[in-house]
């Protein structure tokens, strides 16, 4: 038996990356899924990776609280009456740029898909949870949450947003049975990533995988994640190996939340603090 025999999940975003990585997982675990996006052929190219009768593609859009709702009640008719994890992962990059250089409209996508889509689903899913006894909500949000790299205010912002709002739901929640966890990735090698790091590559002439490498030189695995190194954490908080685990915040992130940066930049040059060398 898996780990999530006999439930039912929603996933959004779940075309590519690594909500395409949770979906596969899912299913493995015995889980029925149901994933959502924009694009259909997306859907459809996961959907035919699945075992049949699995999973249920749903094309629709977080930004619209009326494609929220659609997504949770196909989720519960395919499910059979339940919900019982929902997984916030649909999102979208921000373009580079300081508070003052970021277009007004800009700043509004970032937050409609990464933070009111997160809301909206979860707002439409809560009143099922609560009848049916409970449920797991598994939100992904970024380092970017934890720490601030520059000229992403939106992002940023949107990934802050998402940590307060599922500590806020898990403790207005639990006392449903309802836990609410997040999960923190860091550089991972999907299409959205490569696609942001594809002007580094051409600047050091080493193509996608030399920028990834210099991205996470400082980092303690120094390298990027994959979509599946994720989705072991996205199964854990929708199992019951989690079940008394509710508003925490775990980064996948290969240890780059511990690092310091300046001493980082220094022993990059073969110095210590103080003028040690090594």
């Amino acid at each position: 038996m898996g780990r999530l025999q006999g439930k039912t999940a929603l996933i959004t975003g779940g075309g590519s990356g690594i909500g395409a990585a949770i979906a596969e997982r899912y299913a493995a675990e015995g889980a029925k899924v149901v994933i959502t996006g924009r694009r259909e052929a997306a859907l459809s190219g996961i959907i035919a990776k699945l075992p049949s009768g699995s999973a249920l593609p749903f094309a629709g859009d977080v930004r619209n609280y009326e494609d929220a709702v659609k997504m949770i009640e196909a989720t519960v008719e395919f499910g059979g009456g339940k919900i019982d994890i929902l997984v916030n992962n649909a999102g979208v990059d921000s373009p580079a740029g300081s508070i003052a250089d970021l277009p007004v409209e800009a700043f509004r996508n970032i937050i409609e898909t990464n933070l009111f889509g997160a809301f909206y689903t979860i707002k439409s899913a809560l009143p099922y949870m609560i009848k049916q006894g409970g449920g797991a909500i598994v939100n992904i949000a970024s380092l970017a949450a934890l720490r601030c790299p520059p000229g992403l205010p939106a992002y940023i912002a949107s990934k802050h947003g998402i940590v307060g709002l599922s500590q806020s739901c898990a403790n207005d929640y639990g006392k449903y049975n309802i836990r609410c966890n997040v999960i923190c990735p860091g550089a991972t090698a999907t299409a959205m990533l490569e696609g942001s790091m594809a002007s580094l590559g051409e600047s050091l002439g080493t193509g996608i995988e030399g920028a990834l490498k210099y991205m996470t030189r400082f980092t303690p695995l120094q390298r990027a994640a994959s979509p599946d190194e994720v989705s072991g954490a996205a199964v854990f908080f929708a199992s019951d190996d989690s079940s008394f685990i509710t508003g925490a915040v775990l980064p996948v992130e290969g240890g780059a939340s511990v690092i310091d940066p300046c001493g980082s930049a220094l022993s990059e040059q073969g110095q210590g603090w103080g003028g040690t060398k090594q």
